[in-house]
């Protein structure tokens, strides 16, 4: 792959994506102590860079003639991404998805014009049915990261960063299959290797980390994490032999990390940004990566999340922050009792959110109750002030 190939891709890209400008955050540069841009995907057309790397590989199938009907397995942006640029291009897509894909999904795929085959409990089973069909219909498979076409296309991610932004220092990019990562490390290394870029993977789902370290492809038996965006087991062979080549640095952020970054992306900068988007924001908020003075692009790779797990997603943001609080504290099971624990809340100004009686644990006696609380504080210095309060109040308090 050459510096040309990502260019060409761009010129492709012309007019048939949205322009995402990268922007400045004074909110997140004042929380980093940079000057912290984000490149903002979770805008972008299908709600994700996805769109580019597939786009670049349809046109080109066209400039070459080779085919008019395409295939892909997925469950999540990558569908999208294909499926939109088939439409656009007058090519007919079948997306193959795992029966568990949420029906929203299913309903957005078909909706930019491609054929849905549900089948298999997981990506693996209907990726085996995608190369069966391909076989079947003479189609041409569109991997969703490891293809040196994909990459290129969104390698446009580094392409418009550097011109938007020529002084950049780092760009800190989420990972999954590596076709992100790749693609805007080998083009901004191409146009400036002075650029710093850094690799974001959730800790469930940590194996470019690991083939990073070790320096050699890695896979992992299996995933657990909110990002299902970057959940993956088994990343490209191009992909990381291009990281191992052009990134600086790999580190992996926790779930509540990522949600606690969701949860600020929607209150300071009134985005919406799934998981795997969040992924790059939530390292540099963490301080997992030394950015102090530095010009940083974020880059949010998405926000494709479901509206029923988002109040999940906030919940864990909240709690993570310290605003949301759970303990336990024993007190009189008498008239009154109650009402004046919850007048000292009321004093602090702490919300109850839950409240639980806790009467038949063993070891209580017959006028004892445990009291089992979640209460909404401002801050987690708030919920200090509070839990200092009630144990100067005579009450014993056991965090939760």
């Amino acid at each position: 792959m050459e510096c040309k190939d990502v260019e060409k891709a761009a010129a492709r890209l012309q007019g048939q994506i949205h322009n995402v400008k990268v922007t400045s955050s004074r909110t997140f540069s004042e929380m980093s102590s940079c000057q912290l841009f984000l490149k903002c995907e979770n805008r972008q057309k299908t709600g994700s860079f996805k769109v580019r790397g597939a786009f670049n590989k349809l046109a080109k199938l066209k400039e070459e003639g080779k085919t008019s009907e395409v295939i892909a397995s997925s469950a999540g942006n990558h569908a999208q991404g294909v499926s939109y640029a088939a439409s656009k291009l007058g090519m007919h897509a079948t997306i193959v998805m795992p029966k568990s894909t949420p029906i929203a999904k299913v309903l957005a795929t078909k909706g930019y014009g491609a054929d849905v085959v549900l089948a298999g409990d997981n990506y693996d089973e209907c990726y085996q049915e995608a190369l069966r069909l391909q076989e079947e219909k003479g189609a041409t498979f569109i991997h969703p990261f490891d293809d040196e076409d994909v990459i290129a296309g969104q390698g446009t991610i580094a392409y418009e960063i550097c011109h938007d932004l020529p002084n950049v220092d780092m760009i800190v990019v989420p990972a999954g299959g590596g076709g992100l990562l790749s693609g805007i490390s080998f083009y901004a290394k191409q146009i400036n290797p002075r650029i710093k870029i850094v690799g974001v993977q959730a800790e469930g789902a940590n194996a470019i980390v690991q083939s990073f370290q070790k320096q050699k492809h890695c896979a992992i038996k299996h995933v657990n994490t909110i990002a299902d965006g970057i959940a993956v087991m088994n990343p490209g062979k191009t992909t990381v032999k291009l990281i191992q080549e052009n990134v600086d640095e790999m580190v992996s952020v926790s779930d509540s990390e990522i949600a606690a970054t969701i949860l600020l992306l929607l209150e300071r900068e009134k985005q919406v940004v799934e998981p795997a988007g969040a992924a790059s924001l939530a390292a540099v908020l963490n301080g997992k990566i030394n950015v102090a003075g530095k010009r940083v692009v974020c880059v949010l790779s998405g926000g494709n999340i479901d509206v029923s797990f988002i109040h999940k997603v906030v919940e864990k943001g909240l709690v993570s922050r310290g605003r949301n609080m759970k303990f336990k504290t024993l007190m009189l099971d008498v008239p009154g009792a109650l009402e004046h624990f919850t007048h000292i809340l009321c004093e602090q100004n702490a919300n109850i959110i839950e409240i639980q009686y806790d009467r038949i644990q063993a070891d209580l006696n017959l006028n004892e109750t445990i009291l089992h609380l979640a209460v909404e504080v401002s801050s987690k210095e708030h919920g200090e002030a509070l839990i200092k309060v009630l144990k100067q109040k005579g009450y014993e308090i056991t965090m939760e």
